[in-house]
């Protein structure tokens, strides 16, 4: 028997019914080739042709597994007719077709395609695949409603299925001094580090031997706390990168790699309460699966993250991240000198018509209950014991407060930033639902409480009403009240 593109599927169903099952897990779209109404209305009409773009599989691809399976199941020496042309070997080159064959690999993956089959599709359509393409193909398919949550159970997976070609792309090369240059002067650091904890791993035994364990501990126990110094890499790129991304509707992305931050802080989290609890077993388990995801991690940020957004982000743009890197601090490193040449000092003046109207005598505003200047405003924020962030009526933050202790990074980058945005993923349904229900009056504060590094910490919002009792924005409160808490009896002011 010879097949061809033009074959009817319901023809080659009925002399091989057992290739229903081949073609089923070869896409999950063709489970519906199960009822007999659909084969005997769509597959008398519906040619191999057809089915395989249906099912988004190369057609090649397809009549290879076809006669593959048919020489399997009977015996059959099966020739197939690849003669009629298809667009299946013509390299895209346009970049709207690009991302289309892009989007739909991918979705065909999440629907359980092989990825075999779509490793050829993919280098029979694409080459010369930049990471900027990945990162505007993953966008779009969230902007079309792909949860974030899906795009990050497979986000592996994306990775693998394009290896090959993100190899072929160099890893960027920025200057030194360069935020890009940090943050991969930071990966090497904690690329030693995770060496070092895998050799001590590895002198405990398979199982863990608790006398080994107990020979290794502090040794163990440092390595631990020096790699949980990647939280400040990574609240660094969530306050200082993912805003200016953000700004270029590059959101999608972002979400996924903070999700991903937050399971590695689980997992040191974890590591750390096993450890302490002498468990070498668990302790093992969870430093096993840190250092996989940020090993993996470190693959994603140089290899699509970082040149994405060198791609993307201006000179002044990369200014401003420099120019915030310090209020969040470093892990392990100190930033190499050389970029840029200069940074802008000193605070933007403030346009006189923001404060038009405002001017009482000496230069003081005048407020509601008494007057004060601009700088005295400041200082007295600044010197306040909790620390405030407030978010205008649009959901934009367009204040904090820098105290000299905050107790939740803050940094200039998160000024005009969609307050969504800077929560992680998991959270943002929660943020969600304080803001609808202070615009819709419903609720006028909401309050939590949580313990963080031995501290317990105190968080409260507030709606901010104007005087007719409309929503002009939210105001954050955080308090450090450790020390409250133990609070007894009385002091007064004369004691």
């Amino acid at each position: 028997m010879e097949l061809s593109a033009k074959i009817k599927i319901d023809d080659l169903l009925k002399k091989y019914p057992f290739l229903i099952d081949l073609l089923i897990t070869l896409s999950p779209k063709f489970k519906n080739l199960k009822n007999p109404v659909i084969r005997k209305t769509m597959g008398k009409v519906a040619t191999l042709s057809k089915i395989s773009a249906v099912g988004g599989l190369d057609l090649d691809d397809l009549m290879s597994a076809i006669v593959s399976e048919i020489e399997k199941q009977t015996g059959e020496v099966i020739t197939f007719d690849n003669s009629a042309p298809t667009l299946s070997h013509d390299l895209l080159k346009d970049p709207k077709e690009r991302q289309k064959a892009l989007k739909e690999i991918i979705k065909d993956l999440h629907e359980g395609v092989d990825m075999d089959i779509l490793k050829q599709r993919f280098k029979r359509l694409v080459h010369g695949l930049e990471a900027l393409e990945i990162a505007k193909m993953e966008q779009s398919l969230m902007d079309e409603g792909l949860p974030a949550e899906e795009i990050k159970r497979l986000c592996d997976v994306h990775v693998e299925l394009f290896k090959e070609a993100l190899e072929e792309q160099a890893r960027p090369e920025p200057e030194q001094g360069h935020p890009i240059h940090t943050f991969m002067k930071e990966n090497r650091a904690s690329e030693k580090i995770m060496s070092e904890v895998s050799m001590v791993m590895g002198r405990l035994g398979l199982p863990p031997s608790p006398k080994a364990f107990e020979e290794q501990k502090e040794a163990l126990g440092s390595l631990i706390d020096r790699l949980s110094e990647i939280n400040i890499h990574y609240v660094r790129k969530e306050n200082q990168l993912f805003p200016m991304l953000e700004a270029h509707h590059f959101t999608g992305p972002t979400q996924v790699m903070w999700a991903i931050h937050d399971d590695i802080r689980k997992n040191l989290k974890q590591a750390q309460e096993a450890f302490t609890q002498n468990d070498p077993e668990q302790t093992i388990t969870f430093l096993k699966e840190a250092i996989k995801t940020i090993r993996d991690m470190i693959y994603k940020e140089e290899h699509i993250l970082y040149p994405t957004s060198l791609d993307m982000l201006s000179h002044d743009e990369w200014i401003k991240v420099k120019e915030g890197e310090a209020d969040i601090g470093f892990a392990w490193v100190v930033p190499n000198e050389g970029w840029p040449k200069e940074i802008k000092e000193g605070p933007e003046e403030v346009p006189n018509n923001l404060v038009e109207g405002l001017r009482d005598v000496a230069g003081a505003l005048g407020l509601d209950t008494g007057h004060m200047t601009l700088g005295q405003i400041n200082l007295m924020l600044t010197h306040l014991p909790v620390d405030l962030t407030f978010v205008d009526e649009n959901d934009c933050v367009v204040y904090y407060s820098e105290g000299p202790d905050r107790i939740f990074p803050r940094s200039p980058a998160i000024i005009g930033r969609e307050v969504r945005n800077c929560h992680p993923p998991k959270s943002v349904h929660l943020v969600n639902k304080i803001l609808d229900e202070f615009k819709s009056g419903s609720k006028k504060s909401a309050e939590f409480w949580i313990e963080l590094n031995g501290r317990f910490i105190y968080i409260r919002y507030f709606a901010v009403l104007d005087a007719k009792g409309y929503y002009r924005g939210t105001l954050e409160v955080s308090q450090d009240i450790t020390e409250i808490r133990r609070l007894s009896g009385e002091r007064r002011l004369l004691d």
